[in-house]
């Protein structure tokens, strides 16, 4: 592997229980031609200034994380859509290293068509925000007060949406509550989420 980037070494050397199965998934990301790099602390793969193909792992399994995954044919049911909210990414989990070898064939297959699918500049048809559903307890809020509506309005798409998805994935009416009160400041001072 002679066009591995020393600055992802470190994740590949951890020692963790899916050590075995990142460095397959590693081999395979290379072998497609793509450029190695570290973003978000995970190996990402890319072609020019786009990102094709990640690897990362969790407690339960690693997976390989394919950016416009929603655009790829799936003639083998592999790719996993991970929550509801996730419009364009699509993994295909690993629990299992032995798996990866089985599949190297159909993996290198998966990531050649993404390889075509950036090249061919193909984009993943988001969501616009106003078809994310507002919890009733923030509507209300918006209702009774037009600063907020207008601060609220006034934040880019991606900060909405952000906000939207954080409130909405709250289960019960009180906590939903809870997050708008804490976040309100955010929101009427022009800030996402997770600005300072």
């Amino acid at each position: 592997m002679n066009n591995t980037n020393p600055k992802v070494d470190f994740y590949f050397d951890k020692v963790n229980k899916w050590q075995e199965a990142i460095a397959q998934l590693r081999a395979i990301a290379l072998d497609s031609g793509l450029t190695e790099e570290l973003k978000w602390g995970q190996p990402c793969y890319t072609l020019g200034k786009s990102n094709v193909v990640l690897i990362h792992d969790f407690k339960e399994y690693c997976a390989l994380l394919f950016f416009k995954g929603a655009l790829l044919k799936d003639p083998n049911g592999i790719l996993i859509q991970q929550t509801e909210n996730v419009q364009a990414a699509r993994q295909i989990r690993f629990s299992d290293p032995l798996k990866i070898m089985e599949l190297k064939s159909v993996l290198k297959v998966y990531i050649h068509e993404a390889i075509k699918v950036e090249k061919s500049g193909l984009k993943v048809e988001l969501k616009k925000t106003k078809e994310f559903t507002i919890p009733e307890e923030f509507q209300t809020q918006l209702d009774q007060s037009s600063e907020l509506k207008a601060a609220f309005e006034a934040l880019t798409p991606g900060r909405q949406r952000a906000y939207l998805l954080h409130f909405s994935s709250a289960k019960q009416s009180k906590t939903r509550v809870s997050r708008i009160e804490k976040y309100t400041p955010q929101i009427l001072a022009g800030k996402g989420m997770d600005d300072e």
